[in-house]
């Protein structure tokens, strides 16, 4: 048979995605958005081994299968025209046909990590943590500044506009986070899944906090260490390497948990704001900021690409299951919000600074890890423009005994500018407290 066949079999005829292979044989228009190109018999046996994503990731990554083109133009086009029925599992059918060339062994890639049962014992132990983190983390600070961009942030922005630049749009997400926690003088700010620095940087500059930061990344610390003290911001910020279960500090006056909890498993999501709940002071407030699933019905695992190739025993909660733990859990919820458009803009920008600097990229972390986040980014761009992955910021407060949340009756998080036209709050001490 032609290998031209296995495309039509899977993809209808409007597919704006074309098809060549080692055999000579193609399909799809004359002007595609975007080509796959398989080129090598291993390619094949990735994609017949491992039918469906995990097949797919494996033969990109190593380069058996190629796409010529835009990489979120190409799955875009091939996620909307999937034939009715398809399956994955129809490539094995043609088996008989391939021969030889599809039944052979295709060597697992190195840059994937061994399922799941062959990690230990405690999918969330503090040990496979760090080690889940490292993986995906510890690839080398400079690759990360490639993609980032100077703001070293790795969440999702807040833009104001299409055109608004990516380090605008993070410098406002993390003014927001500052805004919505109402950070004073002299407060003491936890910030949970620091990364880089970025967050408790700008708070201790801008809001005058002080801010102790944890990762689990020896080398995010170490980076935002030296950005701190570049910044002549030692002594207000510090970012230590550090399980947040193994956080001892008490009486802080907010927290914040940006793309953290993604890491933290459903098993542990009541013990985690249990824990983050008894760290504050009362009226004090969390702001927490992560990916979800769609709907309480979808497994919170992620997919095989994801699990074994970027982040390891991540799990997605509904925002449901969030906000139920939260509440269960020692906060009162007083806002919520969906940042779904802003990922996926966040996302496209990141994938172009992934293009503009590819040779550097590759330089930094090899050519199959700059592979694997190409196809990572592309593929969660598609998911959040199409509604299949969300994010969400939830604040929450700790009540006082008597029921107090020292809340605003509205949200009052409004950009500085338009707060320096009102007048300003008068302010008591009540012992080391600022209070409103």
């Amino acid at each position: 048979m032609r290998l031209a066949e296995l495309f039509t079999t899977f993809f209808d005829d409007e597919v704006p995605v074309g098809f060549v292979a080692y055999d000579g044989s193609s399909a799809g228009p004359a002007r595609p958005v975007a080509t796959l190109d398989l080129r090598t018999p291993e390619g094949l046996r990735h994609l017949i081994r491992a039918p469906g994503e995990l097949g797919l990731a494996r033969a990109y990554v190593t380069g058996g299968l190629e796409v010529r083109g835009d990489m979120h133009a190409a799955l875009d086009g091939l996620l909307t025209h999937i034939r009715k029925g398809a399956s994955a599992r129809q490539l094995l059918r043609f088996i008989p046909d391939l021969g030889t060339q599809a039944l052979g062994r295709a060597p697992v890639p190195p840059e994937e990590m061994v399922p799941g049962w062959r990690r230990g014992l405690g999918r969330h132990s503090k040990r496979r943590d760090a080690a889940a983190i490292a993986h995906h983390y510890d690839v080398g600070n400079r690759f990360y500044e490639l993609v980032l961009g100077r703001s070293m942030t790795y969440s999702c922005a807040v833009f104001s506009s299409p055109e608004t630049s990516l380090e605008d749009a993070q410098r406002e997400k993390i003014d927001l986070i500052c805004r919505k926690l109402d950070l004073r003088p002299d407060q003491r700010l936890l910030d949970v899944g620091a990364g880089w620095g970025a967050l408790a940087m700008h708070a201790a500059a801008n809001y005058g906090v002080r801010v102790l930061g944890v990762t689990l990344s020896g080398e995010q610390a170490a980076w935002a260490e030296a950005a701190i003290a570049n910044a002549g911001l030692t002594g207000r910020a510090e970012v230590r390497q550090l399980d947040w279960r193994d956080l001892r500090d008490e009486g802080f006056d907010a927290i914040a948990s940006v793309g953290a909890m993604e890491h933290f498993g459903l098993a542990e999501l009541g013990a985690h704001f249990a824990s983050m709940s008894a760290l504050l002071r009362p009226e004090g407030r969390m702001l927490n900021h992560c990916i979800t699933r769609p709907s309480s019905e979808d497994s919170e695992r992620t997919g095989p690409f994801i699990d074994r190739y970027v982040f390891p025993d991540g799990e997605l909660e509904s925002p449901a299951m969030v906000m139920g733990a939260m509440h269960d859990n020692g906060f009162e919820l007083r806002h919520e919000e969906s940042l779904r458009e802003h990922y996926a803009m966040t996302l496209r920008e990141w994938g172009a600074n992934l293009e503009r600097h590819w040779a550097e990229a590759v330089a930094a972390a090899g050519e199959r890890r700059a592979r694997v986040w190409r196809l990572y980014m592309a593929v969660s761009r598609v998911g959040f423009e199409r509604g299949r992955t969300q994010i969400h910021q939830m604040l929450g407060v700790r009540l006082d005994p008597d029921g107090r949340s020292g809340m605003p009756l509205r949200p009052d998080w409004e950009p500085r500018e338009a707060r320096s036209e009102r007048p300003p709050r008068r302010f008591r001490r009540r012992g080391s407290r600022i209070r409103s």
